[in-house]
């Protein structure tokens, strides 16, 4: 009896912090509308659970949030198109906090190549 209340103690614990993960990764912090974001990279971090990117925009610091590894290489983007230095055009939802000067990337244009990260979100 000991043993199932711990597995079931642990099992809510983990249904805890894997919701409030799900949460935080997802679109609720969004606006639900679209930006457009011109700007310089600065920085930067790619990976799991999905890449963020530190943008100028005219003297303002923007943070992007572009996608998990595999859903960049899918778009055909390469790490290298985020080094520091290069121009980018984010479009993608703006936070809901109008303080907040964070994006969440749907499609990226680097030159004169777009790169979709979410198919159907515009």
């Amino acid at each position: 009896m000991r043993a199932l209340i711990i597995a079931a103690a642990a099992l809510g614990v983990f249904a805890t912090a894997s919701w409030q993960a799900l949460a935080h990764h997802g679109w609720s912090w969004t606006s639900g509308g679209n930006v457009i974001v011109e700007g310089v990279v600065r920085a930067a971090k790619l990976g799991l659970p999905h890449g963020v990117v530190t943008l100028d925009v005219d003297g303002a610091v923007w943070t992007v949030e572009v996608g998990q590894p595999w859903r960049n290489e899918r778009a055909g983007l390469k790490d290298s198109d985020f080094a520091a230095g290069k121009e980018i055009k984010v479009i993608g939802e703006p936070s809901a906090d109008i303080n907040d000067r964070r994006v969440k990337a749907e499609r990226i244009v680097i030159g004169e190549t777009e790169h979709v990260l979410y198919p159907g979100r515009d």
